[in-house]
């Protein structure tokens, strides 16, 4: 038990340390600095596609799960049977 509290803490802490990234090439930085100081339309650009890269993912992995969920879910199946008894000798 003392270990699942401690991983849950370790997590908990990890989750609320935030570093700066700068996961930008030198091109993309650039042309979005300009842009943005000559109030160009790029940014918008940059940031819809940051938004649909980051979308696929979760919707692939939507369809996946309901995938999965629709061919292995349990069927209520009622199943008739005759109470006659059988005799194999």
């Amino acid at each position: 038990m003392k270990k699942i509290v401690l991983l849950a803490g370790l997590v908990a802490v990890l989750c609320c340390i935030t570093l700066m990234a700068d996961a930008q090439c030198a091109m993309c930085g650039t042309t979005v600095n300009t842009s943005a100081g000559e109030g160009g339309k790029s940014t918008a650009g940059l940031n819809t596609a940051i938004l649909y890269m980051l979308a696929i993912p979760y919707l692939a992995f939507m369809g996946i799960g309901i995938l999965w969920y629709k061919k292995y879910r349990r069927k209520q199946i009622v199943m008739q049977m005759e109470e006659n008894k059988i005799s194999l000798n």
